[in-house]
């Protein structure tokens, strides 16, 4: 044997050494055993996980007091949606703020928009925005990180606000009743399973490049559009309507609308210009715009843009709202911390520490870094408590998951809980400080569509 093979054997030996002591050994293994015995303590836990749930056993007693549902200012509110098994908590929140606004003027009743006619469309767009943004980067390879997003996101039935103003803005609004959900929108998942998969299928077509691929886009989008009228039904492009008092007696003479003339006569706002986003992001410097590439409902659409604040800023702006009156589009990690039982988002409310015998430290930005937390619901924020020195005490939502769950419909938040959780608002400009609106005007910086601020995203 010469000396570079010598040389290579002790390499290799040096490696495998190295290999071994990063695994777990037998000695390692023994230590643990020997130095992690349960004690009796331990053994009434053991048994109690075996046989119940994790946030059962953990629940904090001392914090089961009778909850607080006094709130300072309040916008009123008229029945509570229900998205059902979908995830589109995004579209029923953005929704659910435009009939709070045509409720409160027009004094009606009830109202509400039809979700699955915005869903139809929603789900139509974002299939053409994902085939051309296949075409678009057809030249990259497949283990591009952009391209892999892509394959592996299609298609959702989750968005943001900024979806919800560019399809309403371009398709109009329909009443409830003129077009009723079906189970395939009140149920996504298995509808949405066999979109994407045909999407999937389309896009490696596409990749091929071979002939006029926006013909074949267009011959693609027909068959998803017909998928879409066997799950959702045909939107209406003209229907009769007018407002109904308690009794369900029209109140005005009902006249005919196409989907835009009702969003005009109704709400006739404009959602895009006259509204920001702003996020509560550590992870980046505050007081900058940022824009997630591909991160949008329409090809011809707006990316998802907001200004990053602290947030107390963006408490300031939600508090004025609320005092006007103005619901607001508001999303978080709301699985952190819930009882859903109570309707209660309190950091006090489990004591996971003490059942596992550890320490659970990491703080916002961390946690966002991580991958364990981001924006994960949108709910419409409707309700604020104050102190006598004017600062928030507890918040409340209306949500979208029926009137028997949470707080009658709703989910009440303590202060605390949002500055940890709580991560978009949606606020219109006016209730900005001149200083936030010259911020929301700068050039955003483009962030991956893969990034991790937006990668559990409602």
């Amino acid at each position: 044997m010469n000396r570079k093979h010598l040389a290579l054997v002790g390499i290799g030996l040096i490696l495998a050494t190295n290999i071994n002591a990063q695994g777990i050994s037998l000695d390692m293994l023994e230590k643990m055993r020997n130095e992690q015995k349960m004690s009796p303590a331990d053994k009434a836990i053991h048994n109690a996980l075996a046989a119940n749930g994790i946030s059962t056993l953990s629940v904090n007693q001392d914090n089961q007091t009778e909850k607080d549902t006094y709130f300072t200012y309040s916008v009123p509110s008229k029945g509570i949606t229900d998205q059902k098994s979908s995830g589109r908590c995004w579209l029923f929140t953005g929704l659910n703020v435009l009939r709070s606004k045509v409720i409160n003027q027009r004094n009606l009743q009830k109202l509400e928009f039809s979700e699955i006619y915005c869903f139809f469309y929603d789900q139509l767009e974002k299939s053409n925005l994902f085939l051309q943004a296949i075409i678009d980067t057809k030249n990259k390879p497949m283990d591009d990180k952009t391209v892999e997003w892509l394959f592996k996101n299609p298609l959702s039935d989750g968005g943001t606000y900024t979806g919800v103003a560019d399809l309403v803005m371009k398709y109009g609004l329909v009443p409830s009743g003129v077009m009723p959900e079906t189970y395939a929108s009140n149920n996504t998942s298995q509808f949405t399973t066999y979109l994407k998969k045909k999407l999937r299928e389309d896009a490696l077509i596409l990749r091929e490049g071979k002939g006029n691929m926006q013909a074949q886009k267009e011959t693609m989008l027909a068959e998803i559009y017909h998928m879409l009228l066997l799950g959702f039904g045909e939107p209406p492009t003209q229907f009769t309507w007018a407002p109904k008092d308690a009794e369900g007696k029209y109140i005005s003479t009902p006249k005919q609308y196409t989907p835009l003339s009702f969003y005009q006569e109704l709400i006739g706002d404009d959602l895009n210009d006259n509204y920001v986003m702003l996020m509560n992001d550590p992870t980046r410097p505050y007081w900058k715009t940022y824009e997630i590439e591909y991160d949008r409902h329409l090809y011809d659409g707006h990316n998802w843009k907001y200004l990053n604040l602290p947030i107390e800023d963006i408490k300031n702006a939600a508090i004025l709202s609320i005092k006007d009156s103005t619901m607001m589009y508001f999303s978080c990690d709301v699985a952190k911390e819930l009882d859903r039982s109570r309707g209660l988002l309190d950091l006090n409310n489990y004591d996971y520490e003490s059942l596992f015998g550890v320490k659970f430290g990491m703080d916002k930005r961390q946690r966002i870094i991580s991958f364990d937390s981001g924006s994960s619901h949108a709910m419409t924020l409707k309700a604020v408590d104050l102190d006598e020195n004017g600062k928030p005490i507890k918040w409340e939502v209306e949500n979208s998951w029926g009137a028997t769950s949470g707080f009658k419909g709703h989910l009440i938040m303590t202060d605390e809980w949002f500055n940890e959780y709580m991560f978009r608002l949606v606020v219109n400009k006016k209730y900005l400080t001149e200083k936030e609106l010259k911020a929301a005007e700068q050039k955003p910086v483009l962030l991956p569509c893969y990034d991790p601020m937006f990668s559990m995203e409602e």
